[in-house]
């Protein structure tokens, strides 16, 4: 590789699209029932528009891939992450389909989440390939939202493949499953070096064959990956595939909002993993980086700077299940 770790490139590839979160009375009721909300907001969204923003929030270099429309909300998407540092001459533009949009309707410790995908479905193999060949210092690939990309579902295992010969580290965060199939992973997981589910999505990615998040996290690591579990109030666990289990306790957070935690989580976790981090302090950093990221309204507006992470280097200890 060109450079050290600790200055890695990374491309994620996925979806941007702004999040309009609205927050109140937020449970609709149909009849033509006016409802007055407490808040609406407009922001980046998108799991890898909001991985993207994190890692740029970190001093990392950053590219993203992602697919929006020739409107307003692409060009807004574009010019926001590119005041924030993410590199976007690789968003591709779609004429003939509209970005991507999701509603939030939040409310404390929960929310509902309408998206239409509009181009973000649209990215396939050649876009990364191209972007890749554009951007040859990038050294670590990111996948985020991979089942709202059906395109690249069936491909991926052998671009992933032909990736890592090349070189490059390979991360996975597939995101929730809109059709709840969650189809692949058999043939992907070999192919990827850290993959990034909250617990929910680890015990649905071993098709229930598995309740819990740390059975399911030892399911999954035996295709190759290492794990890395995001457990909520319980904090994270990681499985590698040589054996190692480690879990970092939760932090208490002020919850206002829980868009992008988990994609703030990727941000930290991947920073210091390539920066060669021991496991525990790539752990309890994301986890640190989760906590900050629910204290306000959107999933970039509370990301942390390298400074706030440090005090997750702190704690002693870590426990092993």
């Amino acid at each position: 590789m060109a450079e050290p770790a600790q200055h890695a490139r990374v491309l994620v590839v996925g979806d941007v699209n702004p999040d309009l979160i609205l927050r109140g009375d937020v449970v609709p009721r149909f009849g033509q029932a006016e409802q007055l909300l407490d808040s609406a907001t407009v922001l980046i969204g998108g799991s890898a528009g909001i991985t993207a923003h994190g890692l740029a929030r970190l001093g990392r270099p950053v590219s993203l891939l992602a697919a929006v429309g020739d409107d307003a909300f692409g060009s807004g998407q574009r010019a926001e992450l590119g005041a924030a540092g993410v590199d976007t001459d690789l968003i591709v533009t779609r004429a003939d389909v509209g970005t991507g949009l999701t509603v939030v309707l939040s409310r404390a410790g929960d929310r509902a989440i309408l998206t239409y995908p509009g181009a973000i479905p649209t990215l396939t193999v050649a876009d990364v390939d191209q972007a890749i060949a554009q951007r040859p210092d990038v050294q670590h690939v990111h996948i985020a939202s991979l089942y709202l990309q059906p395109a690249l579902v069936a491909a991926l295992p052998a671009l992933l493949a032909r990736l890592r010969a090349s070189g490059h580290t390979v991360s996975l965060d597939t995101n929730d499953d809109p059709a709840g199939t969650w189809l692949g992973m058999s043939d992907l997981l070999p192919h990827v070096d850290v993959l990034l589910p909250n617990r929910a999505e680890a015990v649905a990615l071993n098709h229930g064959a598995c309740d819990d998040p740390a059975g399911a996290a030892r399911s999954l690591s035996g295709f190759g990956p290492l794990v890395v579990v995001k457990n909520g109030e319980h904090g994270a666990l990681a499985v590698a595939a040589d054996g190692t289990e480690l879990v970092a306790p939760g932090v208490i957070a002020d919850l206002v909002d829980s868009t992008g935690a988990g994609d703030t989580f990727d941000a930290a976790f991947l920073d210091a993993w390539l920066g060669g981090a021991e496991l525990i302090t790539c752990l309890r950093r994301a986890v640190l980086a989760g906590a900050l990221a629910v204290s306000a309204v959107g999933g970039t507006t509370t990301q942390p700077t390298p400074v706030q992470l440090r005090a997750a280097d702190e704690p002693a200890g870590a426990e092993r299940f």
